[in-house]
């Protein structure tokens, strides 16, 4: 896990765990407002799948996992693929040096590798939990959908919505958990 986030140029440290929690806590408010936004938007007609995007890219920014970039690790331990197209640098004969990066940066070691298994154990149980409410909500709406009428959305976008927030935390959360419970990082000496 990396102690410092990169953010328009201004480096945040990460190393304590009030930062990542705070962290944590402002990506999934902000992906609930997202969320909320896109519903009052259009009810979420056209304007679902930005919420798709949005977690993409909130995940390579600043949680990471997945991807090379944010906090966290790649989970896969595969170094970043390099562009091998000319850039404009030189094009201009100007020498740019892009060193590889150390292995450290992207391999993951037998504790980082057992954190990780940790993290998706526990998010599997709660994506498993969310993924039967939605199969239960569909088995209610195709049965009998009377037991459903009594809302005041209609069930298929009632389900559309639990679906987006399904793959939010399926995207997300084993790397929140990552940075929710990894204790205080110590000072580089």
């Amino acid at each position: 896990m990396r102690a410092e986030l990169v953010l328009m140029g201004k480096r945040l440290d990460m190393a304590a765990r009030v930062h990542r929690r705070a962290l944590v806590v402002s990506i999934y408010a902000g992906l609930a407002l997202l969320m909320a936004a896109l519903w009052s938007l259009d009810r979420w007609h056209t304007s679902g799948v930005y919420m798709i995007f949005a977690t993409i890219l909130v995940n390579r920014l600043f949680l990471g996992g997945y991807n090379f970039g944010g906090l966290i690790k790649p989970f896969n331990g595969k170094a970043p693929r390099r562009s091998y197209a000319e850039t404009p640098f030189l094009m201009l004969a100007l020498r740019v040096y892009q060193p590889t990066p150390e292995e450290s940066e992207y391999r993951n070691d037998e504790r980082e590798v057992h954190q990780r298994d940790r993290a998706h154990y526990q998010a599997y149980q709660v994506l498993t939990i969310a993924l039967t409410v939605l199969w239960l909500l569909a088995d209610w709406k195709m049965k009998a959908p009377r037991l459903l009428a009594w809302m005041p959305v209609s069930a298929d976008v009632l389900l559309y919505g639990l679906v987006l927030m399904a793959i939010v935390a399926a995207v997300t959360l084993p790397q929140a958990i990552l940075l929710w419970t990894e204790p205080d990082m110590e000072e580089a000496e």
